[in-house]
Parts: C-alpha cells; sequence; structure tokens
C-alpha cells in the first residue's frame, strides 16, 4: 500500500458495500490482537465483538440479518481498552484492532471514505509500531528506522494484504455470498493477524 494520498484516492473510487468490505478485511486481520489480550488480562468481551464482526460479514454476504450498528457501536467502544490503565504493550494493538472495528461499524452507517482510510492507518500504524518495539534499534537514526520499517516482513505483508484487498473490490461489481466468503478467508488469515499473532482459543 502506498502512500496514503494514493490510498484515499483508490477508495474514493469504491461503492459503499466495498468500503464497508474493506474495513471488516482489515478489522478481521487485527481482530487476534484484542481477542488474545481480551482473554489475558481479561477486559473486554471478545466474543461479543466477534460476533459483531461477524454480523458485519454476514450482512455484506447477505446470509444474515442486518446488524444495528448504531446500537453497536456503544458495545464495541466499552471494550476499547484505556492505554493509561494498562502497563504492557499488548494494549496498544488490542486498542487498534477495536477502534478499527469501531470504524467499521460507522463505515456501516454512513459509507465514508474516511472511516476507511482510519482503518488502514490503525493497522499500518499497529505493524509499524510492533516491529519498532519487538525489533527496532536505539542505535538507529530515524531515517534508518523509517527504512527497517517500511522493509520488514511483516510491513511488506501489510501492504500486499491491503493491495490484494484493494484489486478483489476493484473486480467486483456485486457483493456475492461467495465473494464475501473468500475475501473474509483472505482476512482471516488462518488466524494469525497482522502482527503475526495468534489466538487459539479466539
Amino acid at each position: 500500500m502506498s502512500e496514503p494520498l494514493k490510498l484515499e484516492k483508490q477508495l474514493d473510487r469504491l461503492e459503499s458495500w466495498q468500503l464497508v468490505a474493506f474495513c471488516a478485511a482489515l478489522s478481521e486481520r487485527m481482530f487476534p490482537n484484542f481477542a488474545l489480550f481480551s482473554r489475558l488480562v481479561e477486559f473486554g468481551d471478545h466474543q461479543q465483538l466477534r460476533g459483531i464482526l461477524d454480523g458485519i460479514w454476514n450482512q455484506l454476504a447477505g446470509t444474515g440479518a442486518r446488524i444495528n450498528a448504531e446500537v453497536q457501536l456503544d458495545n464495541v467502544e466499552a471494550s476499547i481498552p484505556d492505554l493509561d490503565e494498562f502497563d504492557m504493550y499488548g494494549a496498544t494493538p488490542a486498542h487498534a484492532a477495536v477502534v478499527g472495528l469501531y470504524s467499521t461499524l460507522t463505515c456501516v452507517i454512513e459509507g465514508d471514505v474516511a472511516e476507511a482510510v482510519e482503518v488502514a492507518n490503525l493497522s499500518h500504524e499497529c505493524v509499524a509500531g510492533f516491529i519498532e518495539i519487538s525489533e527496532g534499534d536505539d542505535q538507529m537514526s530515524d531515517e534508518e528506522l523509517v527504512r527497517f520499517i517500511n522493509t520488514h516482513e511483516l510491513m511488506l505483508n501489510e501492504e500486499a494484504f491491503v493491495d490484494e484487498v484493494l484489486e478483489r473490490l476493484r473486480g467486483q461489481r456485486q457483493p456475492t455470498a461467495a465473494f464475501i466468503r473468500e475475501l473474509r478467508t483472505l482476512a482471516e488469515n488462518e488466524g494469525v493477524s497482522n502482527i503475526g499473532i495468534s489466538d487459539e482459543d479466539g
């Protein structure tokens, strides 16, 4: 994925349902970050949020009842971890995952490009932050760190994933059940998140 402006232009050309599908795909890929955190520290309701994300996918595919996105916003907001309360790194990617789901629900309501850009930024920053925390070197200059992050395998995977989602969406006029199922399978990534985390019990 490239520069934010280029991404915004690409998203600008999408229909409302495609924007929701884009948000759902990135939220799906971030979700294990929250599910694992939620279980480990017993914070938030990862099963309820899992159900909300499932509901968004089902609504896109036309295989389930329409979700009441306005009502679900409050449920998602209640599970956003306060980063001032948790003195552990895992709260940060968990926070990004839940805020991403919140933006996805907002996109269901408004079909707004800004929400899709927000989810993409959250996911990108989540990966960048993880690389810096886990492998960054204090001796690196700012330029070296940026280069290290941008060429890291996790970031290359992130950008390839976003490009793949956009390419699939651009080639699809209607949200058929089969198309949404395949997009969801891609996003699930066999249960591995954008930063390589898996929640086995999720």
